[in-house]
């Protein structure tokens, strides 16, 4: 049974979910807006990195778990110039092993004007 997770974040027009649980299993996605507005964040890609996994944790919290339940990660990003940025706030956030498995990938575009980064993810919750 697949179960759609409230996590609190401003709802997406699209027909899709942050995040929705099979079992222990979380499926996640975040990308850079303000929970409340639904509005992309601004200041570049460290500021937009800081928000996705900041996003991330509400969506984990609201399904039980912390970004230590994590497994994947995947990273889109629209510059490649954006990794080392996206990587110092990732140091920020991981710090302990087990660090999740992730791919990051250079993209053409996001759809939502100005989103430079977008993750998706997978946790196993205890």
């Amino acid at each position: 049974m697949i179960e759609r997770i409230e996590t609190g974040i401003a709802p997406s027009s699209a027909p899709i979910s942050d995040a929705v649980r099979a079992g222990n299993h979380l499926w996640l996605v975040a990308i850079a807006e303000d929970p409340q507005t639904g509005e992309i964040v601004e200041g570049g890609i460290e500021a937009q990195a800081r928000r996705c996994i900041e996003n991330l944790e509400i969506a984990l919290k609201a399904a039980g778990g912390t970004l230590r339940n994590l497994v994947m990660v995947q990273i889109f990003l629209v510059d490649s110039a954006d990794a080392a940025g996206m990587n110092s706030v990732y140091r920020e956030f991981f710090t302990q092993q087990p660090f999740p498995v992730r791919a990051t990938v250079v993209v053409k575009e996001l759809l939502a004007k100005g989103l430079r980064i977008e993750i998706t993810a997978q946790a196993v919750l205890g």
